[in-house]
């Protein structure tokens, strides 16, 4: 998930904003190169998508299914999975490299990357642009409200069964009940945060498409909606990671052990 999520750092704000804004005259303005650009930040993208999804559905099925954790909650099944994934994200998003047409010549070399006028006019694209938001918004959307509500159902039933079983006290603190309570908020966090952040980038496209308003590239609500789009891919691995113990624990021992290796240099230059 985070190599996803950097790789759509590196593919969509590196090599096409940046570099399109800041450098216009560096060989990543070329049409062909800009259109491939182009094609790897789609299947960046929905690869950071659907690694999150497979990720919730791992975590489900190893949360609710307890007797089939320990056959398909593998790291073989993820690594097939990781593969199917990525081999379709790229293959579907082949496509985006003919919609794009050069804006300029310079020197006979086409530079720039703008959509063409049949990509905007024909029914055939808009199809495609639907559904390949479809694929990274509504669906994945879909999928982890629902996963993530059978996970907190799940969560709160055996709560209840645990309560009554404990026979709890009032103001006896249960720590296990408490991981659970912030388990529940953790996953509706995480299908919040994905509608809030991709909601802009759907209303963009379906102004677009389903209500004719002008498809006008540059315009800020197209960059506030591309922002939003780009920090949805991070947010999850964010929000996943940061709350892992382990992963904590060595983020602590990551920033201890500089401090750790200058103090023993002090040490030892005194000592000397």
């Amino acid at each position: 998930m985070s190599m996803a999520d950097l790789l759509v750092i590196i593919t969509e704000v590196l090599l096409r904003t940046v570099a399109m804004m800041y450098f216009p005259r560096s060989f990543l303005n070329i049409t062909p190169v800009c259109s491939t650009n182009t094609v790897l930040a789609c299947a960046a993208t929905l690869i950071s998508v659907w690694f999150t999804v497979a990720f919730t559905l791992d975590r489900f099925l190893a949360i609710c299914y307890q007797n089939v954790k320990a056959k398909y909650c593998t790291e073989r099944t993820a690594s097939v999975i990781m593969g199917i994934v990525s081999v379709f994200s790229c293959l579907i998003s082949v496509p985006w490299y003919f919609t794009m047409g050069p804006e300029y010549n310079m020197h006979y070399i086409p530079r720039g990357c703008i959509f063409k006028q049949a990509f905007l006019n024909l029914t055939s694209w808009a199809s495609f642009e639907l559904l390949m938001l479809s694929l990274m918004a509504w669906f994945p959307f879909l999928l982890l409200l629902l996963l993530n509500s059978l996970t907190a159902r799940h969560i709160l039933m055996s709560g209840r069964v645990r309560r009554g079983l404990r026979d709890r006290k009032p103001g006896d603190n249960d720590p296990e009940m408490e991981n659970r309570r912030k388990s529940v908020v953790l996953l509706f966090c995480i299908s919040s945060s994905f509608l809030l952040l991709w909601s802009t980038q759907v209303i963009y496209v379906l102004s677009e498409r389903v209500f004719g308003t002008p498809y006008v590239k540059g315009s800020e609500f197209e960059s506030v909606a591309l922002m939003l789009q780009v920090l949805c891919t991070c947010t999850n691995t964010v929000i996943y990671v940061l709350t892992q113990n382990k992963f904590r624990e060595q983020m602590k021992s990551a920033v201890r052990y500089p401090i750790y290796l200058i103090v023993k240099l002090v040490k030892n230059r005194n000592a000397s």
